[in-house]
């Protein structure tokens, strides 16, 4: 029961987070922009997302790496968006990757 949690918790919390982040790319719609602009807005403003799907994709597979990852992105998040500097909010962000990062590699080690 154990193996199944650690399983598929850090997998739902990472569809959830990505979601999450998703979610504030729909400031790209209600405008008075085509819908091609705003196609492309929303296309852009998902580049980070359409990159943790790829991540969360590795992960899937090969756990340990997929950790690793999710680790280095929740810290390349928190620099990019200047975390450390003044802007903690950008932590709510970052730290389920963190946490699911953690997770994977847990899993890794402890049933892989």
């Amino acid at each position: 029961m154990k193996a199944r949690i650690f399983l598929w918790v850090p997998r739902m919390l990472t569809i959830l987070a990505i979601l999450f982040v998703m979610l504030f790319s729909m400031d790209c719609f209600g405008g008075t922009q085509s819908w091609k602009d705003q196609l492309i807005c929303f296309l852009m403003h998902n580049i980070p997302a359409y990159i943790l799907m790829l991540v969360l994709f590795i992960a899937w597979r090969w756990e340990l790496a997929g950790g690793i990852l999710f680790i280095v992105a929740a810290v390349a998040g928190a620099l990019f968006f200047r975390a450390f500097n003044g802007n903690p909010g950008v932590l709510i962000v970052m730290l389920p990757f963190l946490i699911t990062g953690v997770l994977f590699i847990l899993h890794h080690e402890m049933y892989g």
